[in-house]
């Protein structure tokens, strides 16, 4: 929060230093206004393009490899797994059943195996297991 601060209030102090700037150029007569406008611009230009890359989120690395034998440990069916990585991605259970072909009180059955297998009470903590675990 602080750094965002800071960030803001030299912005705010850059666009108050080119306005002066600019201020003091017109009065003189030194540059004409288009002069200024470009410098002006190629500044903000130069800020947006700064802000950013500074912003941008460098993609997490994840290990690719997923664990297959821990599937096997755990018991996993092909079904059971195919559930999982749908309930992963925010998946209803209806929205599962469709993608799936199946009834939704199968896919409700496949849920529940899926937590008793992973010791998980709730889906969300089902998903963190599995990511841990590295099985998804």
């Amino acid at each position: 929060m602080k750094k965002t601060v800071l960030v803001f209030s030299l912005l705010i102090l850059a666009l108050l230093l080119l306005f002066q700037f600019s201020k003091y150029t017109v009065i003189s007569g030194d540059l004409n206004i288009e002069y200024i406008m470009a410098i002006i611009a190629i500044a903000f230009l130069g800020i947006g393009i700064f802000i950013n890359k500074k912003t941008q989120k460098q993609p997490e690395t994840y290990n690719d490899q997923i664990n297959l034998q821990k599937v096997e440990e755990l018991g996993l069916s092909k079904r059971e797994y195919e559930v999982l990585k749908e309930v992963a991605l925010g998946l209803s259970n209806q929205e599962i059943a469709e993608k799936l072909f199946v009834s939704e009180s199968t896919i409700k059955t496949h849920v529940s195996n899926l937590l008793l297998k992973l010791n998980a009470k709730r889906r969300t903590q089902a998903i963190q297991i599995s990511k841990d675990l590295n099985i998804i």
